[in-house]
């Protein structure tokens, strides 16, 4: 039984695949013709991060399709539902790479009070004949440590964004429409560990009160931050997406970034993805990452393994 890895897979999803029979293809095809190679190729399994897009068109035409699978967590570039109305397996890892993405969060963050982004732009350029000034640019970062994370969807990521926070001493406010109440378990590495409840409120006081927003929300029909929410915040504000393109109005953001509202953005995921607009990448107040919040070798190597392992559960089950 054939496996296409469309937007690939790690060595040890393809080891734990090839063990149990599977065969494994990590070519990428592009989308006009994945239809073509799936149906030539006898595909029974697809994997897919977040490039490749299963539509209907896919799912009619290929009848050979068993399973249908989502590296990551959110399954936006997949019509799920209509795939399972056919009979079609979809399946994803939704807690392999939540903390790879808690940890680009603080990336972001701490870079975004030192201005490491900006630092880096123009230390190469003019670092050995204008030391004195950018080191007077960069003298007012402030510390994360007693300030208060906003957290915008309070789901796997958004908990693991969490404990990092409590960990190096935030205080934590989160709100979500579908968690009330949640203890978050902050582990040390010597087994030691401290349970805090945080207990969710309206969005709309988590803007009023964050020091720092960040956004862990599948993907919206509207702007979840957007020109009316951006005058509810502090000045000053600290603001990281992370999660999709489009949860943020760009527009908005940058013209808060140039009157000074928002002191910086840290964005890891764009509208325009994969051609973000021009006007946010060359933007000096925004730290920018090309959509990488899973793209660790743990992670990744997590996210194999348990597709891997549900691929192998499932359609094992189905031949016995």
């Amino acid at each position: 039984m054939k496996v296409l890895a469309n937007d690939g897979i790690s060595k040890s999803g393809i080891e734990a695949l090839e063990q149990e029979g599977f065969e494994v293809l990590t070519t990428t095809v592009a989308q006009e013709q994945l239809v073509n190679y799936i149906n030539n190729n006898n595909i029974a399994v697809l994997l897919v991060r977040s490039a490749t897009k299963v539509r209907k068109d896919i799912i009619d035409g290929c009848p050979s399709l068993k399973i249908i699978g989502r590296g990551g967590v959110g399954m936006d570039n997949i019509d799920v539902e209509y795939a399972r109305n056919k009979g079609i397996h979809v399946i994803n890892t939704p807690s392999a790479s939540s903390h790879s993405v808690a940890e680009l969060v603080f990336a972001h963050l701490f870079g975004g009070v030192r201005f490491l982004h900006d630092s880096n732009r123009n230390m190469p350029l003019d670092g050995d004949t204008q030391f004195k000034s950018l080191k007077k640019n960069y003298a007012h970062g402030v510390e994360l440590k007693g300030k208060t994370l906003g957290i915008i969807g309070f789901g796997r990521i958004g908990k693991e964004v969490a404990k990092i926070a409590l960990g190096i001493g935030m205080k934590v406010i989160a709100s979500d429409k579908y968690v009330g109440k949640s203890n978050i378990k902050v582990e040390f590495y010597n087994g030691q560990f401290i349970n805090v409840e945080i207990e969710t409120e309206p969005t709309k006081e988590i803007l009023k009160h964050a020091d720092f927003v960040t956004l862990h929300v599948p993907a919206q029909d509207d702007y979840v931050i957007g020109e009316k929410q951006l005058e509810i915040m502090k000045d000053g504000v600290g603001i990281i997406n992370a999660a999709r393109g489009g949860v943020i109005d760009e527009v908005a953001l940058v013209k808060a970034l140039e009157s000074g509202k928002v002191a910086f953005a840290g964005l890891d995921t764009f509208e325009e993805e994969p051609t973000p607009a021009i006007q946010v990448l060359m933007n000096g107040r925004i730290s920018l990452t090309p959509h990488i919040g899973a793209a660790t070798n743990e992670a990744q190597d997590r996210i194999g393994t348990e597709l891997a392992t549900q691929i192998i559960s499932l359609l094992k089950t189905e031949n016995a």
